[in-house]
């Protein structure tokens, strides 16, 4: 399975996915508790919601850092959202994904992410891209092992990966 990055006007189209940033109307629909055909089943999710309301409360947080769904290229449907979390401090960028669980445990999650991380490390002024993920939750956390990021630091409960090499401590 390829994770190459074809650039599509401003969508990211990957074998089995695009990353497509989400239209107004449709976060006012998530946010609005709609529901659209297009829509797996189970999307959204509690944490697309979430998403939503912070787009709809700072609409100019989409741009280039911003909020895309993820459309199974298949079917047409949206299966989740993935995230870069503006601004990045001092060069390094954070992102947040989510998968409905009907999807989960096809591979779309390493997917869309190694497609983002590629497309953020273009952007002006970023070198880094980083995502936390909690140590109870290791399935985030072979999600970002298969999509090629390094564990570089941990603290009790998280624990970070990133495109930057690990401290020096945690190697």
């Amino acid at each position: 399975m390829s994770s190459s990055l074809f650039p599509s006007g401003t969508d990211l189209i990957t074998d089995r996915l695009v990353l497509r940033e989400w239209p107004a109307d449709e976060v006012a629909a998530v946010v609005g508790n709609g529901r659209l055909t297009h829509w797996a089943a189970d999307f959204p999710a509690d944490g697309d919601r979430v998403i939503a309301g912070v787009i709809a409360e700072q609409p100019d947080a989409a741009g280039q850092y911003g909020h895309r769904q993820i459309i199974e290229r298949a079917s047409g449907q949206v299966v989740g959202t993935i995230s870069l979390l503006l601004p990045p401090g001092d060069g390094a960028l954070e992102f947040g994904y989510g998968i409905v669980a009907s999807r989960r445990g096809r591979g779309y999650a390493p997917e869309a992410t190694r497609a983002l991380v590629e497309f953020a490390l273009t952007l002006p002024n970023v070198h880094t891209v980083y995502a936390d993920a909690e140590l109870s939750n290791p399935a985030s956390i072979r999600v970002l092992e298969k999509a090629g990021l390094r564990r570089v630091s941990s603290d009790a409960t998280t624990t970070r990966f990133s495109t930057a090499a690990p401290e020096p401590d945690q190697r």
